[in-house]
């Protein structure tokens, strides 16, 4: 049995409409339907979520093979009511009578197996292992104390400096949120944020993450920047917009010094209904960055038609800064940016070679453990009037 989850779904009906998201999945089960040979049949679970019995399977490599056609089928583009969609999935096989000698076993593993694809990054696929099983119960009893964590603002945020590579003055921070649970310690973003994406609890995670940084950055100098992450979801709810005046208007903190940090991952699904919730954002008055650039697959098409205040070139690109197609890259965003009139941040700086090689390149800015790591609010508030006393000194 396969168990197909298509991936984003929710956010495809949230932009374009549930018109188009019931097209799409009638389209997903006619191709579905093309994969499959004479003995075999699909479904529909519900929602988003399809299924593939395959019968009289000899050996693994015939259900390798079935995963590979149905990976094919959805990934092409698909023309909804006008509208080029593109789609992917996440897949969990289950096979009897290993996994299971009954239907509910059988579809429980199979599920369970999705979620291990989910979580590996989506866009994959992943056989059931028993160890899956105790995963899975891991995963919901984390996602209880999340939600529990969040109703009782029992995370805090962090915020990392930014520093400029022409004369070391801090910029601005980013802030980060941070899980200390009470019975593991701190518990990793990259552990807990999938968990608040899935679930829908990043919406109001975000919120209270703007509202609180916020309120801390107004007490900061007029100079210093507070940047802020905006998921892919957060995005697209619809409430982006009034959620960013409402923290502005209850802090204090002018609009001009709110940056937004965006990802890729916010337009690959629809560009013309993205770059206008950006155009909408930018008449607040916040600037807008394009994050971790570098990692997609088109982000020089989304510079010719959004004016982004920032990019952040992603720390892998840093870490590849000795080599020679290192460098050129971050030549190459660098001058992209500068004939745009955008800045450039590098971030995951190390070292003080990578620092002087990045300022050699013409990079603006630099974040990164070489000049601090992500701090409490506490701290990093001690950290900034202390360079802004040496830097009156200096000045």
């Amino acid at each position: 049995m396969l168990y197909i989850d298509i991936d984003e779904f929710k956010s495809i009906n949230d932009s374009l409409g549930h018109m188009i998201g019931d097209q799409l999945l009638k389209s997903v089960a006619a191709r579905l339907k093309e994969c499959v040979g004479t003995s075999d049949f699909v479904a529909r679970l519900g929602g988003d979520e399809f299924a593939i019995v395959q019968t009289a399977v000899k050996n693994p490599t015939e259900v390798v093979e079935l995963v590979r056609r149905t990976f094919e089928a959805i990934r092409a583009p698909y023309d909804c009511l006008g509208h080029q969609v593109t789609s992917d999935a996440s897949i969990g096989i289950a096979m009897a009578p290993q996994d299971g000698t009954d239907l509910d076993q059988i579809l429980k593993n199979a599920d369970m197996a999705m979620y291990a694809a989910k979580s590996a990054g989506r866009r994959t696929w992943r056989f059931f292992e028993p160890a899956m099983d105790a995963h899975v119960r891991e995963r919901r009893l984390l996602e209880t104390d999340l939600r529990k964590a969040i109703a009782e603002a029992a995370l805090e945020v962090y915020y990392q400096p930014c520093v400029s590579l022409q004369d070391n003055a801090i910029t601005g921070c980013e802030a980060l949120v941070r899980w200390r649970h009470p019975e593991r310690g701190m518990i990793s973003p990259a552990e807990f944020i999938p968990i608040a994406e899935e679930t829908g609890l990043i919406n109001q995670l975000g919120e209270w993450v703007l509202a609180t940084a916020c309120a801390e950055a107004a007490g900061w100098p007029d100079d210093v920047r507070l940047a802020v992450n905006v998921s892919p979801v957060q995005f697209r709810s619809g409430t982006l917009a009034l959620k960013i005046v409402s923290a502005l208007a209850a802090s204090g903190l002018a609009a001009s010094r709110l940056e937004l940090e965006i990802t890729e991952a916010v337009l690959i699904r629809d560009d013309e209904a993205a770059l206008e919730i950006l155009h909408q954002l930018r008449s607040l008055g916040v600037r807008i960055a394009l994050d971790d650039f570098g990692t997609g697959y088109s982000s020089l098409s989304y510079l010719q038609r959004f004016p982004f205040d920032k990019i952040k070139i992603d720390r892998c690109f840093v870490n590849d800064l000795a080599e020679q197609d290192g460098s050129s890259i971050v030549q190459a965003v660098v001058n992209i940016a500068a004939a745009r009139q955008m800045t450039t941040t590098a971030e995951g700086v190390e070292t003080s070679e990578q620092r002087d090689l990045l300022r050699s390149l013409g990079c603006t800015e630099m974040q990164g453990y070489l000049f601090s790591a992500p701090k409490p609010a506490e701290e990093v508030r001690r950290i900034l009037f202390a360079h802004q006393i040496r830097q009156a000194a200096v000045a």
